[in-house]
């Protein structure tokens, strides 16, 4: 008796997400039904003229926007970034540098120096800590 392996697959939000792009400025073949591991990694390794137009031009998903503002996605909810934007408006934002997107650039600085700084500590005491010599335990 041999059983048939059924594909694995997932939904169009979630493949979308992992190619980087805007679910709702993909084809409505693609959102509209699950999408297998074997065709996302043909979409990866053979993209499509769809697939590469939005990731040239967008609208791009709010991760990769922020990532190309050097902000975190906080920030850009704090700047009031909330819908999609493409790569146009992102070189125009970056052109113009609305006081904002400078303070929250600073911001996201701060906080990965900052956060560096925690792991090098935590570092640092996980090495004193192998090096003390453990307790005797008598036999």
């Amino acid at each position: 008796m041999s059983s048939q392996k059924t594909p694995q697959t997932m939904k169009s939000a979630t493949a979308a997400k992992k190619l980087g792009v805007y679910l709702e400025a993909t084809p409505a073949q693609f959102q509209a039904g699950p999408v297998s591991r074997d065709e996302l990694a043909q979409l990866r390794d053979n993209p499509p003229e769809w697939l590469d137009t939005l990731r040239r031009d967008g609208p791009h998903p709010r991760p990769v926007v922020a990532d190309k503002l050097g902000v975190s996605i906080a920030g850009l909810a704090r700047g009031g970034v909330t819908e999609a934007l493409t790569t146009a408006q992102i070189d125009a934002l970056l052109a113009d540098q609305p006081d904002w997107l400078v303070a929250e650039r600073a911001n996201l600085v701060e906080v990965r120096k900052d956060e560096q700084r925690i792991r090098e500590q935590q570092a640092a005491k996980r090495q004193a800590a192998n090096r003390k010599p453990r307790d005797a335990r008598p036999l």
